[in-house]
């Protein structure tokens, strides 16, 4: 199968480098080797990134890739206005079976009207300017990456590995996306649906008593029974530590720890480790009727949504590979 990124000058390059790896890496562990992969631009030779790196491209003309990635960055606005430029990527978009964008790529998709009533996703500080620029295309712009149809598209930077792992385990399974994510030291493959946004980023806690509250809560979900526990972790009083927590996360301690449940919780349904029940023991629910009722409150529907809507999305993707 051939990769083939498409650039333009001021591209984002980690947007490039990151997929670019695992495709790389999926080729040098896999007998035969499942891909070869080509860098495209509308005139070939160098082109250069928004951080001043060049890499030698060929041009786009008579392309047929099997997939076609779209790279985003700071150069997309002068991809926009090139007519010929969309037109020659329209083509080859068109005897492309797979085509996907990476963070603002997404626009140029969009632009080419091959997201017209379709869901996506791009970085979440460029969603709302492309729910305004481009009304018809379905913004779920909380999403990592999001499939529809044949179009993937990601959120920012990093995401591209998420994305690009995707695709991998949809070509070559699971094992093989899983090695790919080992060998680049990935911590965790995280499926689509799970959100952008860390929990632990948005409360954004000020000192470091707080942070190391936080990051032991988010360590041993399963563990934590009352406040005492973080309180002592802080090394001050409850009262006290109740009034740092809410006064630097915004947060109570109590509806911070259920925030880190939950995510925990649907990053287990999403990758399909476990039932339910057993989710919710492991993440520190303790029952599937308590996790039931804290998705509800945060996310407006039941756990068994996301484990539907994952099944629906394997299902698929076994189809494809068939």
């Amino acid at each position: 199968m051939k990769i083939a990124f498409y650039l333009f000058p001021d591209f984002q390059l980690l947007d490039l480098s990151g997929p670019h790896t695992a495709f790389q890496t999926a080729s040098t562990c896999t007998a035969p080797s499942p891909y070869t992969i080509s860098l495209l631009s509308a005139t070939g030779g160098l082109i250069t990134s928004s951080g001043g790196v060049s890499v030698l491209s060929d041009k786009l003309e008579d392309q047929a890739p099997d997939t076609l990635i779209i790279c985003g960055g700071q150069g997309v606005n002068a991809v926009l206005a090139d007519e010929i430029a969309l037109q020659r990527l329209a083509d080859t978009a068109a005897t492309s079976r797979r085509i996907a964008s990476v963070c603002t790529g997404a626009f140029i998709l969009a632009q080419l009207g091959l997201l017209n009533q379709k869901r996506a996703t791009t970085h979440w500080q460029q969603v709302a300017r492309m729910q305004k620029v481009y009304p018809q295309v379905r913004m779920d712009g909380d999403r990592i990456f999001v499939r529809d149809g044949n179009i993937w598209t990601s959120a920012g930077i990093t995401s591209g590995i998420d994305l690009a792992l995707a695709l991998i385990e949809q070509d070559c399974g699971t094992a093989v996306s899983r090695h790919v994510a080992q060998h680049m030291v990935v911590s965790q493959r995280r499926a689509g649906g799970q959100s952008q946004f860390s929990p632990i980023l948005q409360m954004e806690p000020e000192t470091a008593r707080i942070r190391k509250t936080l990051d032991y809560a988010q360590a041993h979900l399963r563990d934590i029974r009352d406040i005492e526990q973080l309180a002592d972790i802080a090394c001050v009083s409850v009262r006290q530590f109740s009034r740092m927590f809410k006064a630097e996360t915004g947060e109570t301690p109590a509806r911070a720890i259920e925030r880190l449940r939950i995510e925990a919780a649907r990053t287990r349904l999403e990758s399909g480790a476990g039932n339910i029940q057993q989710i919710a023991a492991a993440v520190g629910f303790g029952t599937q009727e308590r996790m039931r009722r804290a998705f509800i409150r945060w996310t407006g529907h039941p756990p068994q949504v996301i484990r539907r809507s994952m099944t629906a999305t394997t299902r698929h993707g076994l189809k494809d590979r068939m």
